[in-house]
C-alpha cells in the first residue's frame, strides 16, 4: 500500500521522464529486433512473396525450400561438425591458456610483470599482418589442418586483460590464507581463484565461442580442402551459387530463390549462438561489469 502511494505521489515531471525513457528503450528494442524478425520471416517465405513484399515478418505462405536446399548440400553436416570441433576445442584451449596467463600477470610478485603486460598490450596495437601470419602457419605445417583455425587465435589479448583485471579484484588475503593452510599455487588457482571467477569465465568463454564459430578469414587463408571447411565458408559458397555466381559447384546443389537462401543462411549461422546465450546470460551480466564495482 505504501509503495503504491509512493508511486502515485511522485512528481509529474519524474513520471514523464520515466515514461520517455521506457518509450525510448522500447523503440530501441524494436529497432534491433525487427531486422532479425524480417530475416527469419523472409527465410520461410515463398519466392513470389519475396518478389512482391519488401518487409516480411509473418509470411502469407510458408516455404521450407531455402532450408531444404541448405540441408541438402552434401557437405553441410561435415562443415557443422568441423565448426563444432573448432568451437568446442578452441574455446576450452583458449580458456585454459588465457586463465593461466591472466592469473600469472595478475600477481604483483611476478618478476617482469610490467614487461609482459606491455608486450600483451603492444600486440593489440601492432601486428605482423596477414602475410607474416600465413608464412608462420605454413612453416609450422598447419596448412589444411583444423589446428590452423585454433592455435593462431588461442589467446586474445583483450580477453586476457579482462580476466586479469577480474583476478586482480579478488582480495590477496584469500590467497594468503590458503597458503597458510598449506595450499600450493596450483591449489590456490584451482580451489580459490577459479570458483570465484565463474562470471568472468562464462563471459569470456562466450566471446571465444562466438569468435571460433564465426571463423571465416582464417579458413579461407589456411584451408584448401573443402571437406574441412567450417560452416561459415560453406554458407558463403551456398549464397554465391544461389546468386548465380561462380563458385565451387561441387560443394553445393542448385537452387531456390537467392534472397530466401541468404536469409536462411543468416538464421543457420546465428541460431547456435542464440541457443547457447541463455545458458550463460546470468554470468554474462556479472562478467560484463568486471572492474566497475568494488567491494
Amino acid at each position: 500500500m505504501q509503495q503504491t502511494l509512493k508511486k502515485t505521489n511522485r512528481p509529474k515531471s519524474e513520471r514523464v521522464v520515466q515514461g520517455f525513457i521506457i518509450g525510448f528503450l522500447l523503440l530501441f528494442t524494436l529497432t534491433c529486433l525487427l531486422p532479425f524478425l524480417n530475416i527469419l520471416g523472409s527465410s520461410f517465405a515463398s519466392s513470389s512473396e519475396i518478389a512482391t513484399r519488401t518487409f516480411i515478418i509473418i509470411p502469407r505462405e510458408f516455404s521450407l525450400n531455402a532450408y531444404r536446399y541448405i540441408l541438402s548440400t552434401p557437405t553441410i553436416f561435415t562443415s557443422i561438425g568441423v565448426s563444432l570441433f573448432v568451437t568446442i576445442v578452441g574455446t576450452v584451449l583458449s580458456m585454459i591458456l588465457t586463465s593461466f596467463m591472466a592469473y600469472a600477470l595478475s600477481r604483483k610478485y611476478l618478476h617482469g610483470r610490467g614487461i609482459f603486460n606491455f608486450i600483451v598490450v603492444f600486440t593489440m596495437l601492432f601486428s605482423g599482418g596477414m602475410i607474416p601470419s600465413f608464412i608462420l602457419v605454413q612453416s609450422l605445417g598447419l596448412i589444411d589442418s583444423l589446428w590452423a583455425l585454433i592455435l593462431p587465435s588461442a589467446i586474445s589479448a583483450y580477453n586476457m586483460i579482462i580476466m586479469r583485471n577480474f583476478f586482480q579484484g579478488i582480495p590477496d588475503s584469500l590467497e594468503e590464507s590458503a597458503k597458510i593452510d598449506g595450499c600450493s599455487d596450483w591449489g590456490v588457482f584451482f580451489r580459490i581463484i577459479l570458483p570465484l571467477s565463474l562470471p568472468s569465465i562464462a563471459t569470456i568463454s562466450l566471446f571465444y565461442a562466438v569468435s571460433y564459430w564465426n571463423t571465416y578469414q582464417s579458413a579461407i587463408l589456411y584451408i584448401n580442402d573443402s571437406a574441412k571447411w567450417p560452416i561459415q565458408v560453406l554458407l558463403r559458397q551456398i549464397v554465391i551459387v544461389s546468386s548465380g555466381m561462380n563458385a565451387d559447384a561441387a560443394s553445393v546443389d542448385v537452387v531456390p530463390p537467392a534472397q530466401s537462401v541468404k536469409m536462411a543462411v543468416i538464421v543457420v549461422a546465428t541460431l547456435p549462438m542464440l541457443i547457447a546465450y541463455p545458458f550463460v546470460q546470468k554470468y554474462f551480466v556479472k562478467g560484463a561489469m568486471v572492474g566497475s564495482v568494488k567491494g
